[in-house]
């Protein structure tokens, strides 16, 4: 079959073959640009997603990080406060040492029904031995130099009398 065309048809024919062509080559290059930038989104959500994985995974770490810490800082601080306590035993101890090491001037003797029986170095020593042998532990009295004792040394159970050392005078 043989079809006359027009030339004014075909050139309207050939026209819109043209702008079908045109429209096809722009859609071809939009559909391409789209897929570009569909590639670009897909390698940037890829790139997110192993980010966040990193993320997720520091964190975690951060965490047990954390955790770690505040257990050895509970560690420091219960050190702390043994080391302080530690100190202040050692002051005190310290304190006690000096106050046995300075020079004592005096002795506490100890007397039983006027003879000797014990010296001791401080007056609770002294009547702490008393105790051990039985005297009292209440009824101390210190003798004192302006007055006599009412009863002679002799009739007294337990004495304890202070007597100085070396030229040192009481």
């Amino acid at each position: 079959m043989i079809a006359v065309v027009r030339t004014r048809t075909l050139r309207a024919l050939r026209a819109d073959v043209s702008e079908a062509e045109a429209a096809t080559a722009a859609a071809r290059a939009e559909a391409e640009q789209h897929r570009a930038e569909g590639a670009r989104a897909t390698d940037s959500a890829i790139r997110a997603e192993i980010a966040l994985e990193e993320l997720r995974a520091a964190l975690a770490r951060t965490t047990a990080d954390a955790a770690r810490l505040e257990g050895e800082l509970e560690i420091l601080r219960a050190q702390s406060l043994l080391d302080t306590e530690d100190r202040q035993a050692l002051r005190t101890l310290l304190r006690i040492t000096r106050k046995q090491n300075a020079r004592t001037d005096r002795v506490y003797v100890l007397y039983r029904f006027g003879k000797l029986h014990s010296i001791h170095a401080t007056r609770d020593a002294a009547e702490i031995a008393a105790e051990a042998e039985g005297a009292p532990r209440d009824g101390w009295t210190s003798p004192t130099t302006c007055c006599a004792s009412p009863s002679p040394a002799s009739e007294v159970p337990w004495r304890i009398q202070p007597l100085p050392l070396g030229g040192t005078k009481a």
